[in-house]
Parts: C-alpha cells; structure tokens; sequence
C-alpha cells in the first residue's frame, strides 16, 4: 500500500533533549542511535507515554497511558526559514523549537499524510504520525534571541512546525544520511462532516 517517492531528504541536523525540566531546547549531535524507543537519550522517548492536552479529545483523562506516536520531532529547514521570515527575524535554530531530527529536501514536510515512511539508506525507517502543532514554549526561547518577536511564534509557525513520529525499524541516523518518502495511498474519508475534510 506504500508507494515509494522520488522525493529525497537529507538530516541537516540532529537533536535530542536530554534535560527537560530546564527547557524545551534540544542540543545537537553528529549521530544517533535510533531504538524502538526512539532516539537514545531523548526525553520525550519511550514505546508509552501519559495523555496531554492534545489528546483530551480521546481521552479526557490526562496522563492516561497510550503508545508514545510523539517519539521524534522532525521539521524542515525550508519551513523553519519560512516561519522566520514571515517572524520577521533572521534565522530559527532548530535546537530552539525542540527538534530531534531537521530535514532538507522533502517539500511541505508538515503536510506529509499520516503514516508516510521516511526510510534511510541503511534501513532505518521512521513513521509520520501526525502534524506537530505550534506551542508556546519555543515562543519563549525566541523571544529570548529576539526580543519583542517571539510571541508570534504559535501562529507564525502555523502548519510549518514539522510531524511527530515513531520508529519502525531501528538502526543509526547521522548527520548528511538521506531518507527516501514513502507515501499511503491519498484518499479522503468520505463519511466525516465537512467541516473535518481538509483544506487546501
């Protein structure tokens, strides 16, 4: 059912963020080891985490346990460039936003439909889960580097803050390694109001 793209990324830049209770900031590496819990080291890893606002929806209960979808943040350096232009700054780090993984290549990488496959050459193999909505935590970091701008951020970065995803296979990815995307067949659910269908 997936079909493999002639679309191409290559990892810019790779992050975890090991120290959670200080701030949201993700701090770089050359390489890392990719396990089922996600990348080694990253706090927001793990096969299951808690509930949170995002999934009140599904379940009111916040910190019910549910499978962790959220293992990795991955975002474009196309979009990051675009969401400081439109912030009217000169550049967006992709440590100050949190990300684990900074892609170039894949073109309106937010959009990517949920269960893409983002496969590397040396078979380590990533699942898109869902779009990654704009926070107002890496508001805070930029409004440190450039003050009086960072509280444009969440709607700013509106459908340019990157997915979330989850391992399929381990393995390693470094810095310079290209994915190949692999796409789900694109059909919309014909029985859901329209007010839920996508637009644009």
């Amino acid at each position: 059912m997936l079909t493999p793209t002639d679309i191409y990324g290559t990892a810019h830049a790779i992050l975890i963020n090991d120290t959670p209770d200080t701030d949201l900031q993700s701090r770089p590496l050359d390489q890392v080891e990719v396990t089922w819990d996600g990348f080694a080291g990253e706090s927001h890893g793990g096969q299951r985490r808690p509930s949170c606002s995002r999934v009140l929806k599904q379940y009111p209960k916040r910190g019910t346990e549910i499978r962790n979808a959220r293992q990795i943040s991955i975002l474009a350096v196309e979009e990051l460039a675009e969401i400081a232009r439109r912030m009217e700054i000169p550049r967006i780090a992709p440590e100050w936003v949190g990300a684990n993984l900074a892609l170039e290549g894949i073109p309106d990488l937010t959009q990517l439909p949920p269960s893409s496959r983002l496969i590397f050459e040396n078979g380590t193999s990533l699942v898109v889960d869902i779009e990654n909505g704009p926070c107002r935590f890496p508001a805070e970091i930029l409004e440190a580097h450039f003050p009086g701008k960072g509280a444009a951020f969440p709607r700013k970065a509106l459908g340019l803050r990157g997915v979330v995803a989850w391992v399929e296979r381990p393995g390693t990815i470094a810095v310079g390694d290209r994915c190949r995307l692999h796409v789900p067949p694109a059909r919309i659910y014909a029985h859901t109001a329209p007010s839920l269908q996508p637009t644009g």
